[in-house]
């Protein structure tokens, strides 16, 4: 209801997976309200239909988790502890090391 009433999405808009996760990043309703923003500047941001707002958002909620800039992220890295603020699994913190890997490539 908040993301609504702060005007972000519309009510039809608010589509997300099965567990409520909102956008092309997956934020939860909570995380959108709290890290959103646009890519423009401002808070909020369309999560759903900018990709620019969508990558900002990301961004924004592994800074404020801590991520390093410059550090790595595969397991045992400064940045791999952030991955798993984002998703608590190691399975999907590993998973997302190594797609990092290969476009860093």
């Amino acid at each position: 209801m908040m993301i609504v009433q702060r005007g972000l999405l519309s009510p039809q808009q608010m589509r997300g997976a099965w567990a409520g996760e909102l956008g092309q990043t997956q934020f939860m309703p909570s995380a959108y309200i709290k890290y959103g923003v646009s890519a423009n500047g401002g808070r909020g941001g369309n999560l759903m239909a900018n990709g620019a707002d969508a990558l900002a958002s990301t961004a924004n909620f592994l800074s404020q988790h801590g991520w390093q800039r410059g550090a790595g992220w595969n397991e045992g890295e400064p940045n791999f502890p952030v991955l798993l603020e984002w998703n608590n699994a190691p399975v999907y913190a590993k998973t997302i090391a190594e797609f990092a890997d290969r476009l860093a490539k």
